[in-house]
C-alpha cells in the first residue's frame, strides 16, 4: 500500500511528505492538475469545472460503465468521491464508512474506516442521513461524521491521527456537510436548524485539531466574529452587536443559521465565503425582526474568522430558504470591468452575482420563473429597501398569521435549488444549475423549545407549479445579467450536483438514477444511463492511466427522497416532500452504489505524437 501511493506523481508525493505550511501550498497546485480530484468541489472556488476532454460532445454517445463499487449502506448518497493518484476516497451516509480503493488494481479495498457512532443521532437528522464528502490535505484524509465528531485519518493507512467534537447530538446538533481544507484549516459547519441549534462555521489546524476560532451567526460580536465599524452590509458598517439587536429577548441562542453547504476561498484576498441557514422557528411571528445573520453570505478572514462583509438575502425569513447554497468564485465581465464575484444560486429562487471584494451586490433574478413569494429583489441603492426582496403580501405566512394555511408559495421550502451544488464553465462563461420547479402550502403554528427536540413549527405540502408537471429543470444561467439561456425539464427536482468539462460537457444525475451528459452549449442531451439507485450524489470525473472517468454516487434519498429512504407516507411527512415526490417510487428504489464511466477503448480519440 505504501508502495503503491509513492508511485504516484511528484506532486503527490510532495502532499504526503510535506508539512502544513508547504501542504496548503501543495493543495493548491494539485487542485491545477485536472486527473486528480482533490476536494469536494475539486477546487478552492466551487467551480466544478474540469479541463478534461477526452470525453466530448462527439463520443459520450458511447460512454459506458467502467466498474462500480457496493458502498454496504442504504439511504441517500449526497457527495463525491475524491482521487488523489492512484487511490480514490468514498464515503457513505451514517454510520459513515469511508473507503481508500486501489485504482491499480479493479477497486480493491485499501483500507476502511467505520466509526462506531451512537444511532440516537440519526433521529435529529432533519432530511435524510446524508454526508456530503470527505477532504485532503498533509497527507489526512477528512470525515465530518453525523454525531458532529471531526477526523482526521491517515492516508495511507485508515488509522486515526485526531478527532475533534464539534457539536452536541443531544441538543439536535449534527453533521451532513463536506469538511473543507483551506490553507493551513480544516472548516467544519454544524446543522440542526430543525431543533434550534445556533448555526457557526469553525476553523480546525489541520496539523493536530486544534480549534483556530469559531463564528456564530448570530449573537455579540465577540460570538459572531463581526466588527461593528469595518464589517460592512450591502457597503456600509454593520453596527455594534448586529447579530443580536434584530431578535427579541434570547431568541437568538436558539436562532439558527446553521451552515451545513458549501465553503470557498480566494486565496488571495485570503476571505472564505459561506451561508448560513433558515432562522428558528420556522414560525415567523415567534422570532419577529430581520433576523440577523441567518440567511446571509459571508466573507470572513480565514487567519482570524473576522468577518469582513455580510449580505442578508431573506430577512425574517417566512418559508424556510435556507441560504446555505454553494458561493462560487468565477471573474466575470460586468457592465465592462473585470469583477472578481461570487454567484449564488439561493434557496430562495434569487440568483445573485457579487463582487466578492467588497460585497456589493450586481444582480439579483429569478432563476426559476414560477418563484411568486417576491416580485423582486430592490437594487435601487437609494431606496430604504435596497438589497431586500420585496414580498407578495398574498404568500407572507407572516402578514397571514399562526394557523393559517398559504398556499401556492413558490418555492417550496427546498428551494429552486438546495444544496446539489451548480458548476461554472469558463469555456462559455455561463453557469449550469440543478434546480428544483416546486411550490408548497405553509402553515406555521406555535411552538415550544425542548433541547434536542424538533422545533419545526410549521405544516407543509408541496407540488409543481401550476400548470406544470415537471418538478424539477436543468438550466444554464448567465449570471452577468441574470438570465436563463436554456433550460431542460425533468420529472423530479434535479438533485444531483453537476460538473462540466473541456470537452463541451454538462453531466449531472436524476432522482430517478439517470447519469446525463448535455452540450453546454445548447443543452441538448447526448448520453443517459440508468444507475441502481436515485441519484443524488455529484457528478466527479478525473483520469487515471491515460483515460477520462465520470463518477457518481447512486443512492436515493435526501429531503426529496426522504419518503423512500426512510419509509414514509404521509403527505405532509419528511418536512413536506412525501407527497410531492410519491411517485418516485414507481421509478427507483433504495440503493449505495459508485458507478464509474469511462469510453471503450476502440472509442477513445487518437492523439496525435508530439513533434
Amino acid at each position: 500500500m505504501h508502495k503503491l501511493l509513492l508511485s504516484t506523481s511528484v506532486g503527490i508525493l510532495a502532499l504526503f511528505g510535506a508539512g502544513v505550511a508547504n501542504a496548503a501550498d501543495a493543495l493548491l497546485e494539485l487542485q491545477k492538475n485536472p486527473k486528480d480530484w482533490v476536494s469536494p468541489a475539486g477546487d478552492y472556488a466551487n467551480l466544478r469545472y474540469s479541463k478534461l476532454k477526452q470525453i466530448t460532445t462527439e463520443n459520450v454517445g458511447k460512454l459506458a460503465p467502467a466498474w462500480s463499487f457496493s458502498t454496504g449502506v442504504l439511504r441517500g448518497h449526497e457527495g463525491a468521491p475524491l482521487v488523489l493518484g492512484d487511490v480514490m476516497y468514498l464515503h457513505t451516509p451514517f454510520p459513515n464508512i469511508v473507503y481508500a480503493l486501489d485504482l491499480n488494481n479493479e477497486g480493491k479495498i485499501l483500507w476502511k474506516y467505520e466509526p462506531k457512532q451512537d444511532p440516537s443521532v440519526v433521529p435529529v437528522m432533519c432530511c435524510d442521513t446524508v454526508n456530503r464528502g470527505l477532504a485532503y490535505a498533509d497527507g489526512k484524509i477528512f470525515l465530518a461524521q453525523a454525531d458532529t465528531t471531526l477526523v482526521a485519518l491517515d492516508a495511507k493507512t485508515g488509522k486515526l491521527v485526531w478527532s475533534v467534537k464539534n457539536g452536541d447530538p443531544s441538543k439536535g446538533a449534527t453533521s451532513t456537510a463536506a469538511p473543507h481544507v483551506f490553507k493551513d484549516k480544516v472548516f467544519v459547519g454544524i446543522a440542526g436548524g430543525e431543533f434550534g441549534v445556533r448555526g457557526s462555521i469553525t476553523a480546525y489546524n489541520v496539523a493536530d485539531g486544534k480549534l483556530a476560532w469559531r463564528g456564530y451567526s448570530m449573537g455579540p460580536d465577540s460570538d459572531t466574529l463581526i466588527d461593528g465599524e469595518k464589517t460592512t452590509h450591502l457597503g456600509k458598517p454593520v453596527g455594534k452587536d448586529s447579530g443580536l439587536n434584530t431578535w427579541e429577548g434570547d431568541q437568538w441562542k436558539i436562532g439558527g443559521g446553521t451552515t451545513w453547504g458549501w465553503y470557498s476561498y480566494d486565496p488571495e484576498l485570503n476571505l472564505v465565503y459561506y451561508g448560513s441557514g433558515n432562522p428558528s422557528t420556522w414560525n415567523p411571528s415567534q422570532r419577529p425582526g430581520d433576523n440577523r445573520w441567518s440567511m446571509t453570505i459571508w466573507a470572513r478572514d480565514l487567519d482570524t474568522g473576522v468577518a469582513k462583509w455580510v449580505y442578508q438575502m431573506t430577512p425574517h425569513d417566512e418559508w424556510d430558504y435556507d441560504g446555505i447554497n454553494e458561493m462560487i468564485l468565477a471573474d466575470q465581465t460586468i457592465g465592462g470591468a473585470k469583477r472578481k464575484t461570487l454567484v449564488h444560486f439561493d434557496r430562495n429562487g434569487f440568483g445573485y452575482t457579487l463582487d466578492r471584494v467588497t460585497g456589493e451586490l450586481l444582480v439579483a433574478e429569478k432563476y426559476d420563473p414560477a418563484v411568486n413569494w417576491a416580485t423582486k429583489v430592490d437594487m435601487d441603492k437609494n431606496s430604504k429597501t435596497y438589497g431586500r426582496p420585496l414580498v407578495v403580501s398574498k404568500y407572507s405566512t407572516q402578514q397571514n398569521g399562526e394557523d393559517v394555511n398559504t398556499k401556492g408559495v413558490c418555492p417550496a421550502a427546498l428551494g429552486s435549488k438546495d444544496e446539489q451544488p451548480a458548476s461554472f464553465n469558463p469555456d462559455t462563461g455561463l453557469f449550469y444549475v440543478p434546480t428544483n420547479h416546486v411550490c408548497m402550502d405553509y402553515e406555521p403554528f406555535r411552538v415550544s423549545y425542548t433541547a434536542g427536540q424538533p422545533y419545526v413549527g410549521a405544516t407543509l405540502e408541496m407540488f409543481p407549479p401550476p400548470g406544470d408537471t415537471n418538478m424539477g429543470n436543468f438550466i444554464a444561467w448567465d449570471a452577468r445579467v441574470g438570465k436563463i439561456v436554456w433550460s431542460n425539464k425533468e420529472q423530479f427536482s434535479v438533485w444531483s450536483g453537476t460538473v462540466t468539462t473541456a470537452g463541451g460537457l454538462a453531466f449531472y444525475g436524476t432522482l430517478e438514477g439517470y447519469l446525463k451528459a448535455v452540450d453546454v452549449k445548447t443543452g441538448k442531451e447526448l448520453y443517459k444511463y440508468k444507475t441502481p439507485s436515485g441519484i443524488i450524489g455529484n457528478v466527479m470525473t478525473y483520469e487515471h492511466k491515460g483515460k477520462q472517468y465520470v463518477a457518481v454516487l447512486s443512492g436515493v434519498g435526501g429531503w426529496a427522497g426522504i419518503g423512500l429512504a426512510a419509509g414514509l407516507s404521509k403527505s405532509n411527512e419528511g418536512l413536506g416532500a412525501v407527497g410531492g415526490y410519491k411517485a418516485l417510487s414507481d421509478y427507483t428504489a433504495l440503493g449505495g452504489v459508485l458507478t464509474v464511466f469511462a469510453l471503450p477503448d476502440y472509442a477513445l480519440p487518437i492523439v496525435a505524437p508530439a513533434n
